[in-house]
């Protein structure tokens, strides 16, 4: 578990070099006493574990970008990925020039995961050929953001959270998809999943156990359709399951930890130094409903025969 006593943690991603782990994640100052200003006072912060449950604190490795730039208001959710001896990390950014309501896709290079550099090009945006941009009369923001960055057949591949251009407000949740040969132009493609009956799949990550592909995410039963909440368990986190990288995933969603509890959210499936997965994800809550924002301890993972995801 890592609970700091001064901030607030959620969401979070997670990268291995060597036996070292690396965990990045939001944070923001307990001193702000609402828990729902923590996404405009948030930082990128990070640790290290070598069994991911003992973990070193380090300085922050992000924060709002300069006056002017697409992130100037706030850097969230994003992924690490290595490139050659270096590495990339995918960011969500908001500017201040649209009240922080349109989600943007930035790159941020590193040589040792403790000092990141901005890339100056290549912010990626959302293309109204596939998907929802802004529309107060439908939903609140823009959802273009939580880049998970993947290499496949030679190119650079992201998928994040997005909605489709039409249907019911909380029934166009989708993962959308972009690809890349540089990280700096992007082409927008169709997203990799069909509406399911959620307003939003958070966090997204692609990730191969048990020889399925794995499209892990979560939801939050506030952004579900009516259908959703008869059907699934709860806020939490869910998985879909193809035959491979690209998918496409079909619903429905399987849950992996979620229940009338919003205990745990925005989960990610690491796997150790030996190839075992666990599953890490923050808290929001403790048992009397006080908000907590911590990162849980992990727990082992199981793969049925149907490739899907359990918490052992």
């Amino acid at each position: 578990m890592l609970e700091l006593e001064d901030r607030w943690t959620w969401d979070l991603w997670h990268v291995r070099d060597g036996r070292v782990h690396h965990l990045f994640f939001l944070t923001a100052p307990r001193s702000l006493g609402d828990p729902d200003l923590r996404h405009w006072h948030v930082t990128v912060g990070h640790a290290t574990s070598t069994d991911l449950r003992d973990w070193t604190v380090h300085d922050d490795v992000l924060g709002p970008g300069e006056v002017g730039a697409f992130d100037d208001r706030t850097t969230w959710t994003g992924s690490v990925v290595r490139d050659g001896a270096a590495w990339v990390m995918a960011y969500t950014g908001t500017s201040s020039r649209d009240d922080a309501k349109v989600q943007r896709i930035g790159v941020a290079r590193s040589d040792d995961l403790f000092t990141w550099t901005r890339q100056a090009e290549g912010v990626l945006e959302a293309d109204a050929t596939h998907y929802e941009r802004l529309d107060p009369d439908v939903w609140f923001d823009e959802a273009w953001r939580d880049p998970w960055l993947f290499r496949h057949e030679g190119r650079w591949h992201c998928y994040l959270t997005a909605r489709a251009r039409d249907g019911a407000p909380r029934d166009r949740g989708v993962v959308g998809h972009a690809v890349s040969d540089d990280l700096r132009s992007w082409e927008v493609l169709p997203p990799v999943t069909g509406p399911i009956g959620l307003g939003q799949l958070e966090v997204p990550q692609l990730c191969n156990l048990g020889g399925r592909w794995q499209l892990v995410f979560s939801s939050d039963v506030e952004t579900q359709s009516d259908r959703a909440r008869r059907e699934l368990p709860g806020t939490g986190t869910y998985h879909l399951v193809a035959d491979g990288p690209l998918g496409p995933f079909h619903g429905p969603p399987h849950p992996i930890a979620a229940g009338p509890d919003p205990t745990t959210y925005a989960g990610r499936v690491v796997e150790d130094v030996d190839g075992r997965p666990w599953f890490l994800a923050w808290e929001r809550t403790d048992a009397s409903g006080r908000f907590v924002g911590r990162l849980g301890p992990p727990r082992p993972l199981r793969v049925d025969d149907a490739g899907r995801l359990h918490l052992a």
